[in-house]
């Protein structure tokens, strides 16, 4: 089964799909422009390795009052759903099937910003967590390697108004990052949306 639009091999462990045009380029530019704006951005500086960084993006977390969610070492406490925000979850919940109860929004400003390796596989999204990841602005590139390699397995250009599925066993076998980039990229929006199945 081809699990990508893009002339991609399936992944062992795998489950994923890319879908590109999930809704129309119009009404994603209007909810790219509504969501810059009208979102309360941070910037938490996290602690690794002994020292404190800015985290190399801008970010929000909106949830259901119990969708609380620790990762890189801090819990965040969900801001209530916007009904912008609730209408595109709704989406997403149709297309993949389940209930959705939070979203992290990650706004990539320039090149610059970035999100490092990493597998969504906390406790609190169950065993086979599934990951809805919608794409708002500029396209930037995907890199997938195998949980305990440094090696990039595959890359993929997630595009703007495009959906990316992950679930099943995905997490537990691979890992995924945003990379830095020196080439001149627009502002890209990023919202992932997961089950919270064990509040904390």
């Amino acid at each position: 089964m081809m699990l990508f639009a893009d002339p991609l091999p399936a992944l062992a462990d795998a489950e994923l799909d890319y879908l590109p045009g999930w809704v129309d380029a119009a009404l994603a530019d209007s909810w790219l422009q509504a969501l810059v704006e009208q979102t309360p951005w941070q910037q938490p500086e996290l602690f690794i390795h002994g020292r404190y960084h800015r985290t190399p993006r801008l970010t929000a977390w909106y949830g259901e009052p119990e969708a609380r969610y620790r990762y890189s070492g801090k819990m965040h406490e969900p801001l209530p759903w916007t009904p912008l925000l609730d209408e595109i979850r709704q989406r997403v919940a149709k297309e993949v099937g389940q209930p959705l109860n939070a979203v992290l929004l990650n706004y990539y400003r320039d090149g610059q910003d970035s999100m490092g390796w990493h597998s969504d596989a906390e406790p609190e999204l169950g065993r086979d967590p599934l990951i809805a990841s919608l794409n708002l602005g500029g396209s930037r590139r995907f890199d997938l390697r195998r949980v305990g390699s440094t090696r990039i397995e595959h890359s993929l250009t997630l595009e703007h108004a495009s959906l990316l599925v992950m679930r099943g066993p995905t997490q537990h076998h691979w890992q995924h990052q945003v990379a830095k980039t020196r080439q001149a990229c627009a502002p890209r929006l990023n919202l992932t949306f997961r089950l919270i199945r064990f509040p904390l």
